[in-house]
């Protein structure tokens, strides 16, 4: 019959809808079978909490408030003055972690709370010079970090508004903490 419409094959369409439909089935099988870890963080979440601002001096003896970092990321940690091995690790990680920022390292401070009334060694200020050294030994501030074991053990976060967000445990790869600041840097628009 030289007017009847040619015979279509059904071959191609189920061919397009296969080809729709599978990237679909693919991730529920994924889903199913290797569900998300639900986290992308490397440090430990903190119910956020906003912290005193009292009893605290700088090694000169000048009052120092911690609403003088509000704007800023400020990378924290607690520990005595005589500044044993972790201690100058942290301190090490803190500054690492700020420069690995590169152009956004402007957007992050860095804290050392002095547990006890002594002060560091100079060369030790001298090597960490940026650092913001502040004497809490007569201060509510360090019992406001929470840890298991003693807030030493820990590196925090705290963010532009002054509340206290995420810590890292002990002998934490700085890495890790290094990824959490790109996160919370890419994501924020204060700070």
């Amino acid at each position: 019959m030289p007017g009847a419409a040619p015979k279509r094959s059904l071959t191609s369409l189920w061919l397009i809808i296969a080809a729709a439909a599978a990237p679909m089935a693919a991730a529920y099988v994924l889903y199913q079978f290797l569900p998300p870890s639900g986290r992308v963080n490397r440090g430990e979440l903190l119910e956020p909490r906003p912290l005193p601002d009292a009893g605290l001096q700088l090694l000169d003896g000048s009052a120092f408030k911690l609403a003088r970092l509000k704007g800023k990321w400020v990378l924290a940690m607690i520990d005595t003055a005589r500044c044993d091995e972790p201690c100058r690790r942290k301190l090490h990680h803190l500054r690492q972690v700020r420069l690995a920022q590169g152009r956004n390292m402007d957007r992050i401070e860095r804290l050392w709370l002095i547990a006890d009334r002594g002060e560091p060694e100079p060369v030790l200020a001298a090597g960490f010079e940026g650092t913001w050294f502040v004497q809490a030994a007569s201060s509510p501030v360090p019992a406001a970090f929470p840890a298991a074991n003693a807030p030493s053990d820990h590196i925090y976060i705290i963010d532009p508004l002054g509340n206290l967000i995420m810590r890292y445990p002990p002998n934490a790869d700085p890495r890790d903490v290094v990824k959490d600041m790109e996160r919370l840097l890419r994501a924020s628009r204060i700070g």
